[in-house]
């Protein structure tokens, strides 16, 4: 099942069914579970709530997913990003082309990736709060005193409280290469800054993929009536399971609210590019959607 988060101009944010090319307001038949997204990642019986708030609402008028998928504008309908109170952690170095990625760049600690890639202990950081994220739509930004900057689309994790996995969803880690290939102790500026996540279009209850190794993941980078790159991985050739990134994350930690976690990319484009601001940059993973943003400065 396809759920996502929306903007109504009369009543604000609510959450939403995903059936084919029309969407319908959950929190009509449900209020207590959709009425809040972040009651709803700490709920144990979320795809039995979704199936039976899901019977109720398909008879109503619904809208146009077309007409969600726009750039938010708070006077029209417009989709929003999965994360409210939550924060967003990330994982690196979790698939091989990452680690060659991160090896080249890097100026003098290549063998931190390398040694990290084959560890039992993943690389986890806090990549942001909702504040700092872009919903579907919305702009992505590149660091002013970054000249190498590129999308990692990647797998993201909708987790409970408990570390129940809850959903997946789409996420973009912004990232200015140079910034952490200078040293990776500057990986904090490389990574978190205000418009370096983005996260939708929609989200899939997790009971609803039989198997998510089978997951494609693709990024097109549009640049007027160019695509200077494009390129796809699987969740398949991930060195690290799911399983595994969730264990660790929740050590010593809470999460009262739930947390998502991007779980790394396999895809990388060539050392000769970087975005710039107008490219238009579209995440798909088909069973999720696709996630479009512009990118600013």
């Amino acid at each position: 099942m396809k759920l996502c988060r929306y903007w109504l101009p009369d009543s604000g944010p609510t959450l939403g069914l995903v059936d084919g090319s029309l969407v319908y307001n959950l929190a009509d038949a449900d209020a207590e579970t959709f009425g809040s997204f972040s009651r709803m990642l700490g709920l144990e019986n979320l795809p039995d709530r979704a199936e039976r708030a899901a019977a109720r609402v398909r008879s109503r008028a619904g809208l146009l997913w077309n007409d969600l998928d726009v750039a938010p504008d708070v006077r029209k309908p417009h989709l929003l990003a999965p994360v409210t109170k939550q924060e967003v952690w990330a994982a690196g170095v979790t698939y091989l082309r990452s680690r060659e990625a991160r090896m080249e760049e890097s100026a003098g600690g290549g063998s931190f990736y390398d040694k990290v890639y084959y560890s039992d202990r993943p690389e986890l950081f806090l990549k942001g709060t909702s504040n700092r994220v872009a919903g579907p739509n919305a702009a992505i930004r590149i660091r002013k005193d970054s000249r190498w900057n590129v999308p990692e689309p990647e797998l993201a994790l909708l987790l409970g409280p408990a570390g129940s996995l809850v959903a997946f969803t789409a996420g973009n880690d912004v990232s200015s290469r140079d910034i952490e290939g200078e040293n990776p102790l500057y990986l904090p500026q490389a990574k978190v800054y205000k418009g370096s996540c983005a996260l939708g279009p929609a989200f899939v209850l997790a009971d609803s993929v039989p198997d998510v190794q089978a997951l494609i993941i693709e990024l097109r980078i549009r640049r007027g009536s160019t695509i200077p790159f494009e390129g796809s991985a699987r969740v398949a050739q991930m060195k690290r399971t799911l399983k595994d990134l969730v264990s660790y994350l929740f050590r010593e930690q809470e999460f009262p609210y739930g947390v998502l976690l991007l779980t790394g990319t396999g895809i990388v484009p060539p050392d000769d590019f970087t975005l710039m601001p107008g490219d238009i940059v579209e995440i798909t993973i088909p069973e999720i959607g696709t996630l479009r943003n512009p990118v600013a400065s």
